[in-house]
Order: C-alpha cells, then sequence, then structure tokens
C-alpha cells in the first residue's frame, strides 16, 4: 500500500490570471503557497483536508467529468457571499433527497463545484 502524507488536485486552466482570479478573489480560497512567475505560475489553495493547484496552461478545458466538492458550514451563507462577489451560480442551494444541501457553480473553465453543507441531523454527522 502507497502511504499518502498529503494530496492535491490540479487544475491545468485554459486562462491561469482568470482561474486564479476565480480561486483566489472571487471564491476568497486561501493561498497554501506559490510557485514560479509569470502568468503560468503555480498557486496551491488551501481545501479545507487537502489542496487545489492552479498551474501551468491548458489548450482545451479539463474533461467534462472533472467535479470539485467543496464542504462549507453554512451553504446559505456562501451563497450570499458569492453572489456578492459576482460567481454565477448554477444552482441555487437545495435540500437534496439524500440529506445535504447543495448549491452549484462553475469555474471559468466550466468545472462544476458543489458547495455542499452536511446539516446537523445527517448521518454523515452520526459519532457512535
Amino acid at each position: 500500500m502507497v502511504h499518502v502524507l498529503s494530496s492535491r488536485t490540479l487544475l491545468r486552466p485554459t486562462d491561469p490570471e482568470r482561474s486564479r482570479d476565480f480561486y483566489g478573489r472571487q471564491l476568497g480560497l486561501v493561498v497554501y503557497r506559490e510557485f514560479g512567475t509569470g502568468p503560468e505560475r503555480g498557486t496551491v489553495y488551501f481545501l479545507g483536508g487537502g489542496f487545489l493547484e492552479v498551474s501551468g496552461r491548458a489548450e482545451q478545458p479539463p474533461a467534462p467529468g472533472l467535479r470539485l466538492w467543496l464542504q462549507v458550514a453554512d451553504v446559505d451563507r456562501a451563497h450570499q457571499e458569492l453572489v456578492g462577489r459576482g460567481v454565477a451560480i448554477a444552482r441555487p442551494p437545495v435540500r437534496e433527497p439524500w440529506g445535504l444541501v447543495e448549491m452549484w457553480i462553475e469555474d471559468p473553465d466550466g468545472v462544476r463545484i458543489a458547495v455542499v453543507e452536511v446539516p446537523a441531523d445527517h448521518p454523515l454527522r452520526f459519532r457512535p
């Protein structure tokens, strides 16, 4: 078995500056580290228990099946903050049949992002 010490999602955007503006300014993700220089430099953002690295440049947007899942404490508050920052909301918060409250947004390359709240009564919060 491989002993994993850390992990991150690597994202190669078609327009790195536009993506850094989206993840850094519009979503308000905190920078973990930056590396390199120029427009294709790398920026690594904190994602709770993981990281998102936006670096390099791709000729085409990421694969259409790529999704990010970001858990927040209060999805309604996140919704208000994101609207205030000019983020287009693909779908406002809805309590799903499986009990999570989910809102959907997209990054500039069309990567779909679920912003999720786990309500206090959800089984994911159950601690025996």
